[in-house]
């Protein structure tokens, strides 16, 4: 069964579902390009691998290949430290103290290549929760897209989180709740930047690659369509849970809340 919304979900932003359909979504959008690339391509999926220090536990719920250390001070510790009298002549006592440890955090993007040369093309990157958090994940991503800015690849970003301070783009003449980027090497600074409202569809896209070659055609609508049907969503998601954070603007949220009422009723039905 489809997702209700006509295009990006946002119940799938929800800690609990966006690592996987992350890495699902970034493994069939690779699988769409690979069948309309000439001989002389391939996609790679590449990672991104940092130490973060972050304490936002709704940032890392799902995570894949992270490791996650307890901050938290064993219950018979906490009651050992006790207020006491002061003395003269004793000797320091420890207190039972936690530190901050490092969460390896693993990010997959894609690659484009050159099968001869094996150099890279493009870039795809689908933006997490982390690289919109001032932090670690920021600071990994933001540096990685200037290299890229500054060579010969094209870039492709999608951005599908509503949450988050979105990346730096000049001359966006209107906010809108998601955003996909393709900039060419050689035309930057231009470039072209799809705007997505909460009622639209998701777009479709091109891939650039080298000068006169055919660039395959992303049809985001319909992989993400695929995603969410094959991970079985709409058994997994409670619709009648308001729609994640950040809050929604009024208008958006009268439309949201027309859109679910039939699906709300058919899952209390079912309950």
């Amino acid at each position: 069964m489809p997702s209700p919304f006509p295009g990006m979900d946002p119940y799938l932003e929800q800690p609990a579902f966006w690592s996987s359909f992350n890495s699902r979504f970034i493994v069939a959008i690779a699988d769409a390009i690979e069948p309309q690339l000439s001989s002389q391509y391939y996609v790679e999926v590449e990672t991104r691998t940092y130490q973060s220090y972050d304490s936002d536990e709704s940032l890392l719920i799902g995570i894949p290949d992270a490791v996650v250390f307890s901050s938290q001070a064993h219950p018979e510790n906490s009651e050992q430290i006790q207020a006491e009298k002061p003395s003269v002549a004793t000797e320091p006592r420890p207190q039972p103290v936690s530190i901050p440890m490092p969460i390896a955090v693993t990010e997959r993007y894609l690659e484009v290549r050159e099968m001869v040369t094996d150099r890279a093309i493009a870039a795809i990157e689908l933006l997490s929760p982390k690289n919109k958090q001032t932090g670690e994940g920021r600071l990994a991503y933001e540096k990685k897209r200037r290299a890229i800015l500054s060579s010969a690849t094209h870039l492709v970003e999608l951005d599908l989180l509503r949450r988050g301070e979105p990346m730096p783009i000049l001359g966006v003449s209107a906010a809108t709740c998601y955003r996909i980027l393709v900039s060419r090497s050689h035309q930057r600074p231009r470039a072209d930047l799809f705007g997505i409202a909460l009622q639209q569809p998701l777009p479709s896209f091109p891939i650039p690659l080298k000068p006169n070659d055919r660039e395959p055609l992303v049809h985001l609508q319909e992989i993400f369509n695929g995603v969410y049907d094959r991970a079985r969503y709409t058994s997994r998601i409670d619709y009648r849970q308001p729609v994640p954070p950040p809050a929604l603007l009024p208008t958006d949220r009268n439309w949201v809340e027309g859109l679910l009422a039939p699906f709300r009723s058919r899952q209390e039905d079912k309950s």
